[in-house]
């Protein structure tokens, strides 16, 4: 489990097979790696990997085959990009983002970014390549103020369509300039992960028993604070 607060940046490099070597950004490195130990959950572009092989500054882990179709993993080793990377929450930590769980929903991309007085405003939408995952799992999701994970980073939805076409987040500078999404182009691809309180609402409303109609109903959310 993870928050959304990006600690450092790094880069993915293939080790052969599905094996990578994950390396941290010597100013971001400190914080991580004072206590990480092996079989630690570390979110990586918003993926959760486990720590096999602990390195001077950085990890090796392992990514599935599922992980790799799933995600823009494959894409970051390619092209030697920057990705966020974060250690899962302590019980005890502050919890200054959201309950992000390390597993990818779908994946999206920039549709435009537009640097205001305040903020950067990012839309992101669906590609082609992507609809069903991204109609399945992130349009039931978006809320105006709700929350989502991009790359990991824990941002809020400050505006989305009612089909759920897109969605915009505004950027404080300073997320901005520590994470990844400054180096993003329009058409460039994010890892997304849709709020799990919402998955859980979207999956009460969409439930209905065989035997009988599920008891879950709008009003009945609406009426206990869901809606």
């Amino acid at each position: 489990m993870f928050t959304g607060l990006i600690q450092a940046l790094g880069t993915v490099k293939a080790l052969g097979g599905d094996r990578f070597e994950i390396s941290i950004s010597a100013e971001g490195a400190a914080p991580i790696m004072k206590d990480l130990e092996i079989g630690d959950s570390v979110a990586v572009d918003g993926v959760c990997l486990t720590v096999e092989v602990i390195l001077e500054q950085g990890f090796v882990a392992t990514a599935s085959p599922e992980t790799l179709n799933r995600t823009i993993l494959g894409q970051a080793i390619a092209r030697s990009e920057k990705v966020n990377i974060e250690t899962s929450l302590r019980v005890g930590s502050k919890i200054g983002g959201h309950f992000v769980t390390g597993h990818v929903d779908s994946v999206g991309s920039l549709e435009k970014s537009v640097q205001t007085a305040q903020a950067w405003e990012m839309w992101f939408t669906h590609n082609r390549e992507n609809e069903d995952t991204w109609w399945e799992n992130i349009a039931p999701c978006l809320v105006p103020k709700g929350s989502i994970a991009v790359n990991g980073i824990s941002l809020t939805v400050a505006e989305c369509d009612r089909q759920g076409h897109w969605f915009k987040v505004a950027v404080i500078p300073h997320t901005y300039a520590e994470t990844n999404l400054i180096y993003l182009q329009p058409g460039s691809w994010v890892n997304l992960e849709g709020d799990i309180l919402g998955k859980y609402v979207q999956r009460f409303i969409s439930y209905k028993d065989q035997s009988k109609a599920s008891s879950i109903t709008n009003d009945f959310l609406a009426e206990h604070g869901y809606l």
